[in-house]
């Protein structure tokens, strides 16, 4: 008995040991790529700056409730680091960013940061948005124009259409999954009920950039119907890519991620 309680309590000791150290490490892995910056009103944005000596970067911009140091995104930014630089972000009000988030009313203050950020450095610069994420990059290049691709993935219309269906399988199998403790304290939503730009009423003004819409089957949070009316109602240039059976956001990712990285890497290079 007492044997099996000292097993016990080694083994207890030995987990919490292996995540300090796993902790410690992804600490000083970070530290490497991590940088800080300033928006106009203020607030301080937390970017991921993978370096591998290419001219082209590639922004990431993930969605509500998701971060540059989630698995998901760390993961998708090592692949995609292979074609691209490329440049993970915190919207404010997420991990290491300050503020509050607004769902997109000043999100686009944020990516106007990293892309000023961006632009002195690279030949060109392009732009995947994820959810929200996807929202912000469509209000933002509508009214800047200062990128030379756009991919979007689930996108909403506007804010108050998604339908957000959390309790349907599709929705609480995949956040289950990509459950991060850490990552989840540090969210801090602010004012929901700021004035927001609808993506559907600014679309169109993109073009002539090029857009790439991308879309899960049975999105549970943003339905289909919203990029086939987002897609219809863009200018050229512009390309749809709808998922069989896929979800949202970075679960799209997720359910294939070579097939995923190589679909966008070879229409942003094309």
């Amino acid at each position: 008995m007492i044997k099996r309680k000292i097993v016990a309590v080694l083994s207890i000791f030995i987990v919490l040991v292996t995540v300090l150290l796993c902790s410690a490490a992804s600490k000083n892995q970070n530290s490497d790529i991590e940088t800080f910056l300033k928006t106009e009103d203020g607030i301080k944005i937390a970017i991921n700056h993978y370096k591998t000596n290419h001219n082209e970067v590639l922004i990431i911009a993930p969605g509500w409730f998701m971060s540059k140091d989630s698995k998901a995104f760390a993961d998708m930014s090592k692949d995609f680091s292979k074609y691209f630089d490329i440049i993970t972000m915190d919207f404010r009000g997420h991990c290491k960013s300050g503020g509050t988030f607004t769902f997109t009313s000043k999100e686009p203050l944020d990516l106007e940061t990293v892309v000023q950020y961006a632009k002195p450095k690279y030949k060109k610069v392009y732009i995947a948005g994820f959810s929200l994420g996807a929202a912000t990059t469509a209000i933002y290049t509508a009214h800047n124009k200062d990128v030379d691709k756009l991919i979007l993935v689930s996108a909403p219309v506007s804010f108050d259409k998604i339908e957000n269906e959390m309790w349907r399988k599709e929705a609480y199998i995949p956040t289950l999954q990509k459950f991060e403790f850490k990552r989840w304290c540090t969210i801090r939503p602010g004012k929901i009920w700021l004035n927001k730009t609808a993506p559907l009423k600014i679309i169109d003004r993109i073009s002539p950039i090029p857009i790439l819409i991308i879309a899960g089957e049975n999105d549970p949070t943003i339905h289909l119907w919203h990029s086939e009316i987002l897609y219809d109602k863009a200018n050229n240039p512009k390309d749809i890519w709808i998922i069989k059976n896929g979800n949202h956001a970075e679960d799209l990712y997720l359910k294939d991620p070579k097939l995923f990285i190589k679909n966008c890497t070879q229409w942003l290079k094309s």
